[in-house]
């Protein structure tokens, strides 16, 4: 019995060493070094390490954070600012410079249609009783087909009353001024100063003849209608 008894007793001392062996926690020290090890890998190759956690957060299931700093959301929103305000100057420069570029054709036609009104003006004011022809010819240059056969007539008429009266005039450019544009049409006032002399007046005798002038500046900027041809012929 006795030996039974020391036999059972050593077995149960056995039994409890071996529990308590297994509930004894891991040697703190091998844990720091297992964990030591593994952030020397990670510093020594950092694109291993981020291969590992990724697989890590695969198998975790859990989604990979995405941090962004204010610093960035500052710039990001410059950015766009600084586009914007470059499309907003870059379509008011386009605009300005369209706006500025019709302005200076649209002076370039006025002063265009002036001057041929007024070169007209001086021209059909101009005379001289003994070559009428020269002034009639000038009197249909630069007018269109329509206002070439009513001026040849009206020349032919007033010949008829240059010749008896001796007439001879000279004229001077005064003015011209576009009075309206309707679709690419001139109306242009022309004023000219003009001297006369005449077998009732041998001195000269000075005057201002004023003439309408239409221009057609989509028809090769032909004159289609003048007015105020009489007014030459009025002696003071």
């Amino acid at each position: 019995m006795t030996i039974n008894g020391s036999t059972e007793q050593q077995t149960d001392t056995r039994d409890l060493d071996t529990a308590a062996s297994e509930t004894t926690p891991a040697d703190p020290k091998a844990h720091n070094s297992a964990a030591t090890n593994e952030a020397k890998r990670k510093a020594e190759d950092p694109a291993d390490a981020e291969s590992k956690d990724a697989d890590t957060r695969a198998r975790t299931g859990r989604p990979r954070s995405v941090s962004l700093s204010l610093r960035s959301l500052v710039i990001g929103v410059v950015i766009v600012l600084l586009i914007a305000a470059v499309a907003t100057l870059g379509w008011l420069y386009i605009g300005a410079r369209d706006q500025l570029h019709a302005q200076a054709v649209q002076s370039a036609n006025d002063s265009h249609a002036e001057k041929i009104a007024l070169d007209y003006a001086v021209n059909a004011a101009t005379m001289d009783y003994k070559d009428l022809q020269t002034w009639k010819v000038k009197l249909v240059q630069g007018t269109s087909p329509e206002l070439n056969n009513k001026l040849t007539a009206a020349g032919t008429s007033m010949e008829q009353v240059l010749v008896p009266l001796q007439w001879s005039s000279s004229a001077r450019p005064l003015v011209a001024k576009v009075r309206s544009n309707t679709g690419g049409i001139y109306v242009i006032d022309c004023f000219v100063s003009v001297d006369t002399k005449t077998i009732q007046s041998p001195d000269p005798l000075q005057s201002t003849a004023t003439y309408s002038t239409t221009i057609d500046s989509n028809n090769n900027w032909l004159i289609t209608d003048v007015g105020g041809i009489g007014s030459a012929l009025q002696s003071k």
